[in-house]
């Protein structure tokens, strides 16, 4: 029965020692904020028109996040996405990776 509580204990540990960048986001939460504040230079669903804006549908949640996060504590600079990021919390830093990670992207034919 300790083998168990050990592991068990262990477990719990791992689990509350997860860095905040490794928040799982929830897509739905983060739709609002995407299709409106987000979509006038990433276009509603991720996908942007506009070759100087990057796409954002499809990519990795954890990149989005962590880039996120650099955006906003300006280890990245890019005036518009420094502004942008400054208030987001970690939580909406998640949601808003959630939801363009699950946006069907650009695909290459083979």
């Amino acid at each position: 029965m300790k083998k168990y509580t050990s592991i068990a204990t262990m477990t719990l540990g791992l689990a509350l020692s997860a860095p905040a960048w490794a928040l799982h986001g929830d897509a739905e939460a983060a739709k609002q904020m995407a299709t409106t504040v987000c979509a006038a230079c990433h276009g509603p669903d991720g996908n942007s028109t506009v070759p100087n804006f990057p796409r954002l549908a499809g990519q990795n949640e954890d990149y989005l996040s962590i880039t996120l996060k650099r955006y906003k504590t300006k280890e990245r600079v890019n005036a518009i996405m420094n502004a942008q990021a400054a208030n987001l919390s970690d939580r909406d830093i998640a949601n808003l990776a959630a939801y363009y990670a699950s946006q069907k992207g650009l695909y290459v034919k083979h």
